[in-house]
């Protein structure tokens, strides 16, 4: 068999295994939700919120995998949130929301152009450069609003102040797809019956493909997209051997200065695209609304392993855990129940890869890790179920921290299979190859 054929069967295998794991996700959801009693776990208000939780974690993390795909490792993402925020706000109260769009989009892309300056231009640290990023970002933006939405001022009689704008003066429109929306509500009717699986994959649906904001549409689209560039173009060749091997892509003509730019000031207009968004749900700019979540985007974008399907399916499950606690404190401690089952399932494949022989020759060898890694998630499934026999309400502090506790975990568990760009965060200089 060629190589071109089985890289070929390799990829239909995974797109096969990729169905297999969402059957069994929603599976594993339905269950939970009819063992618990909490219809929110699965209901269309909780992906609907999901949904838009979810958007400016991807925008974030598409932002960070532009830019290190190209080398150029991008903490700043948090700060570029902001000033989208900010511009955003300034922009649409006095013109719309497509002017917000334009503003939030530049913001974002100035500061990573002053990312790109500092580390590609003069070599800083590229930690060092993200973290005055992110101190600069809400220094300027409450040097702005202190001098634009005074008292007196005209914002500031709109009713704007040292942390907030005033209401955007009109909103992104929202669309549904006929399907879905047309005639009676029949997914809200099967919603409600509570049928094991029926009901679950009802309100995703309805969740999903009901009253969607058209920004939504867009930053969903930008996932294949990103995909396609960076894996199917000459450009993205260019700009993921840059983040590889600056040294061999300048020998092969590639310039590497300019890509890197590029790629940067594009990671800080997806990032500020994400804080437009943020200001879309509130309809005005509030101070600290980005709340970390361009930390978060930088999470996912790693659980993802620097991949954009990845990426999407980490943001997925940032806004899936945030819009829960947001619409029931109770129903997060469904969470305990999930991760139990979650662990049962992980130990019951090992096992059986282990019995098959299919196993690496080093989890072949070390017995006594593979056991030792099964007691410790039997242990864990153990503790995660009793934790959810017994807790009827988790405290209003852990409900808030459950996203951060959530990325904390999952980075934990990826972190065993990552592969960043090898020159990722190396000070490139034309000619002095390290």
């Amino acid at each position: 068999m060629s190589t071109v054929a089985t890289a070929e069967a390799r990829r239909v295998r995974k797109y096969h295994l990729g169905l297999v794991a969402v059957a069994a996700l929603l599976l594993l959801l339905s269950l939970v939700r009819v063992m618990s009693g909490f219809d929110d776990i699965t209901s269309s208000g909780t992906f609907q919120a999901a949904l838009m939780l979810a958007v400016p974690i991807g925008l974030a993390g598409l932002g960070g995998l532009w830019a290190e795909r190209a080398g150029i490792v991008n903490i700043g993402l948090e700060g570029m949130m902001v000033l989208g925020t900010w511009f955003a706000g300034w922009a649409g109260y006095q013109w719309g929301a497509t002017a917000a769009l334009v503003a939030g989009l530049i913001a974002g892309a100035l500061g990573g152009l002053l990312h790109a300056i500092a580390t590609v231009g003069f070599g800083v640290d590229h930690i060092i450069s993200g973290v005055a990023i992110n101190l600069l970002g809400p220094g300027i933006t409450r040097f702005l609003s202190e001098v634009l939405y005074a008292e007196g001022t005209k914002a500031g009689e709109a009713g704007a102040g040292l942390t907030t704008s005033p209401a955007l003066s009109s909103q992104a429109p929202s669309v549904s797809l006929p399907l879905f929306s047309s005639g009676p509500d029949w997914l809200g009717s099967l919603e409600e019956t509570h049928i094991f699986l029926l009901s679950d994959v009802a309100g995703i649906l309805g969740g999903l493909t009901r009253n969607v904001n058209v920004l939504v549409i867009l930053a969903v689209a930008l996932i294949p997209l990103t995909y396609y560039v960076l894996w199917h173009t000459a450009f993205g060749l260019r700009l993921r051997s840059s983040g590889e091997n600056p040294w061999a892509a300048e020998s092969l003509g590639v310039n590497v200065y300019r890509t890197k730019y590029v790629a940067t000031v594009i990671s800080g207009a997806l990032a500020g695209l994400g804080g437009v968004f943020l200001v879309f749900i509130t309809t005005k700019y509030v101070e600290g609304q980005t709340a970390g979540r361009g930390f978060i985007g930088l999470a996912a974008m790693i659980f993802g392993n620097w991949r954009p399907g990845g990426l999407a399916m980490g943001a997925s499950l940032f806004g899936y855990a945030d819009g829960l606690q947001l619409r029931s404190s109770q129903a997060v401690t469904g969470f305990f129940l999930f991760g139990a089952l979650l662990l049962i399932i992980w130990a019951g494949l090992r096992v059986r890869k282990q019995l098959a022989g299919r196993g690496t020759a080093e989890e072949q060898l070390a017995g006594v890790k593979h056991y030792t890694l099964l007691a410790a998630a039997a242990l864990g499934a153990v503790v995660l179920f009793w934790l959810w026999m017994t807790v009827d309400k988790l405290p209003n502090e852990f409900v808030f921290i459950t996203p951060h506790v959530l990325t904390l975990l999952v980075l934990s568990v990826a972190s065993q299979r990552l592969r960043m760009p090898k020159a990722d965060g190396v000070r490139y200089r034309r000619g002095e190859q390290h």
